[in-house]
């Protein structure tokens, strides 16, 4: 007998139904569209691992990310899958077998890259619709070199290769990739690129010939043997670029010849905006009306983690299938979650886009929600399941901000009896006090969701408004502890540019971040912010004394404000709002003397040195780790007076929220297991096989 699927609550029954994508039929419309993640051609397994756990949560088709189909197309540094030849089959065939021991479809999203290719691994060519830089994501000092008819014959022989080879790998959705930016479609689509005087430039059906093409190849090839999607911009979101006209005239021209259409952005930036410059649901007004120009199945993104956001989408006639990256990445079992009511237990995507970071970075994808997210193969980690506790023993954990939270829920599901201990009324530490600045609300979402997990929790007490001493924790009789007390900003101006502190006059005012999360706001009218940390609290700081009435510079030795967050797909964003707020930015410069009433600042390459009235200055530079309550219990410990002392978080080493909460879900881990030498490697690996 086939076991029955849980019946669904009746307001989100509608997102269950099945949906006809071609040949196959998904068993309910969550749907994890291609993405990336850090790992690509490097960490197979590692993918497999990621992908299938998705398709147990119960996403119904699990996509990779893009997928090279030849040499042309070689986007290093990035790290993605590619389908150059057979030596790619065996790892894109474990991908799509994992995905399938999920429960799920398996999609591949072929891509040639066009322009987007500098070809710095192959040294090919790069090929585009015209003699033009290579575009969108590199200043490369490579061009590519306008398609010849020849080029454009190579071109399909190579994508009809490749879709040969990804049915023959086991896939049962394979792409034509229009998107981002990232794809020679996508330029031969965009005016902006493609400014050719041949049957495949100038008008909009001239434009999309190369499209036309692949898309009837693609079918030819399949056969019904696998279904076509086609990933498409919709807004480019630039001058020049695709519109919405073009979308439409691409739709009514071709919109019955796939499978499916995926509703994609001109960028990935603009895909992906994270939380503080677009709300969920963000790509509605671009979408919305589209669907009615085919009858094919469309599908779309919008950081969505509201089922009655999902549900409006559908029955709106906006989409047919809930498309996600990042809400995948963040919950794997949110359609499972919405199917069994468990509402109140999703990790909810706060995009932030960590997750992007890591594929900007070549390393593999990290969450700040999920911090098994990358690590289901390398450390044997699931977002849903932990191994069961292997001892009676019973923790004391101390602090409950992201690190201190995670490690107690952890613990708690393995079945430990856990006291969570915390000095202050309200528990998440630094994710609660970041929560209340401009933009970051919905970064709340990490402690609210360990919060809920915790309260269903009944071996995990929670005491707050309880600060402990070593002499207090010896007094109660705990024997095991994780010290997780976070961590304090700097005001001394050491950081990355300075080791040591710098020169500060006698009566300035100098504040940093813990003062405004105080409430502590600067007296007087001017106020400096010196950002040495390069991530996003800097500017957020800036845009807070902008509102609050103050006349706010920013200085920085790097070249943008928040510089780092160009991994994040936000610094361009960041620095429209500081414009906006009246915000006025110093870059290339440091922060080399603070006085009374200014700062000396210097050039950072030219070494000239100038002043700056202001009445205050804050400090967003390094932390130091609140670690004297460690260092107290490590020399008790020592002494025999408890078992075992471990530092997690910000209070072992100051970093990202995401770490933090990784640093507490390794520490319930590896508690209580016989842990190898540290002269080991503490994670598998898959090392290339030698030619």
């Amino acid at each position: 007998m086939t076991e029955q699927p849980p019946a669904v609550a009746a307001p989100y029954d509608i997102l269950f139904e099945p949906v006809k994508i071609g040949p196959f039929t998904t068993k309910n419309r969550f749907y994890q569209v291609p993405h990336c993640n850090g790992m690509g051609y490097r960490d197979p397994s590692a993918q497999a691992a990621m992908r299938k756990i998705k398709a147990e949560g119960g996403w119904s088709v699990v996509c990779t990310e893009q997928v090279e189909i030849h040499a042309t197309s070689d986007i290093a540094p990035f790290i993605e899958l590619r389908i150059w030849d057979d030596q790619d089959l065996p790892a894109l065939k474990r991908i799509a077998d994992a995905i399938h021991e999920g429960g799920g479809l398996a999609g591949i999203e072929l891509a040639h890259n066009g322009m987007n290719a500098p070809n710095q691994l192959s040294r090919e060519t790069p090929l585009g619709p015209g003699h033009l830089p290579v575009a969108p994501d590199t200043i490369a000092p490579v061009q590519a070199r306008a398609m010849t008819k020849q080029d454009i014959a190579d071109l399909r022989r190579w994508h009809r290769n490749a879709v040969r080879r990804s049915i023959e790998a086991g896939y049962d959705i394979v792409y034509v990739y229009g998107a981002h930016g990232y794809s020679g479609v996508h330029h031969f689509l965009s005016r902006r690129y493609n400014q050719r005087t041949d049957e495949y430039g100038g008008s909009l059906l001239n434009r999309m010939r190369l499209l036309r093409e692949l898309l009837e190849d693609t079918l030819e090839e399949c056969a019904g043997r696998a279904a076509v999607a086609c990933r498409i911009t919709v807004e480019e979101e630039i001058a020049g670029g695709i519109t919405r006209e073009d979308i439409e005239g691409v739709l009514r021209e071709l919109g019955e010849l796939p499978d499916l259409w995926d509703f994609a952005m001109g960028s990935w930036e603009g895909d992906s905006v994270t939380s503080r410059f677009g709300p969920e649901g963000r790509q509605e007004e671009f979408v919305a009306g589209l669907k009615k120009l085919t009858t094919k199945p469309v599908v779309g993104v919008g950081r969505f983690t509201s089922p009655d956001a999902m549900v409006r989408q559908i029955k709106a006639g906006i989409l047919d299938l809930i498309g996600a990256a990042r809400p995948s990445i963040a919950d794997p079992f949110l359609p499972n979650k919405i199917r069994d009511g468990r509402l109140n237990l999703i990790r909810e995507c706060i995009g932030c886009n960590i997750c992007v970071s890591g594929d900007l970075t070549m390393s593999p994808i990290r969450c700040t929600q999920n911090p098994s997210m990358g690590e289901e193969w390398r450390r044997g980690w699931h977002p849903e399941r932990i191994r069961a506790k292997g001892s009676d023993s019973q923790v004391l954990v101390v602090g409950a901000g992201p690190a201190g939270l995670e490690a107690a829920r952890a613990l708690g599901v393995r079945g430990y009896d856990v006291a969570l201990i915390e000095a202050r009324r309200e528990l998440g530490g630094r994710v609660r006090q970041e929560s209340r600045l401009p933009g970051l609300s919905a970064w709340g979402r990490v402690q609210e969701y360990r919060e809920a997990a915790i309260a269903e929790l009944p071996n995990v007490e929670v005491f707050r408004e309880s600060p402990m001493t070593a002499a207090d924790i010896i007094e109660f009789g705990f024997q095991h502890v994780l010290v997780a007390t976070g961590a304090t900003w700097r005001t001394d101006g050491v950081a990355r540019f300075h080791t040591t502190p710098l020169p500060i006059a006698e009566g300035a005012q100098v504040l940093g971040p813990d003062d405004l999360f105080a409430g502590r706001l600067p007296e007087g009218k001017t106020v400096l912010v010196y950002d040495d940390d390069h991530y996003y609290l800097g500017g957020v700081v800036a845009e807070l004394l902008a509102q609050q009435g103050y006349e706010v510079s920013i200085v920085t030795s790097q070249s943008q404000v928040s510089a780092w967050t160009n991994n994040t797909f936000e610094v361009n964003r960041i620095q429209r709002r500081l414009i906006e707020n009246g915000v006025t930015r110093i870059t290339d410069h440091a922060v080399t003397r603070v006085g009374v009433g200014g700062v000396e600042v210097t050039d950072v390459y030219a070494g000239a040195v100038r002043e700056i009235d202001c009445d205050a200055v804050v400090m967003v530079t390094a932390r130091l780790p609140r670690e004297e309550l460690y260092l107290e219990l490590e020399g008790l410990r020592a002494q025999g007076e408890l078992r075992s002392v471990r530092g997690i978080g910000d209070a072992w080493a100051p970093a990202t929220i995401a770490a933090a909460v990784w640093s507490g879900r390794r520490a319930a881990e590896e508690f209580d297991a016989e842990l190898p030498s540290n002269d080991e490697v503490p994670f598998r690996r898959e090392v290339t096989q030698l030619a």
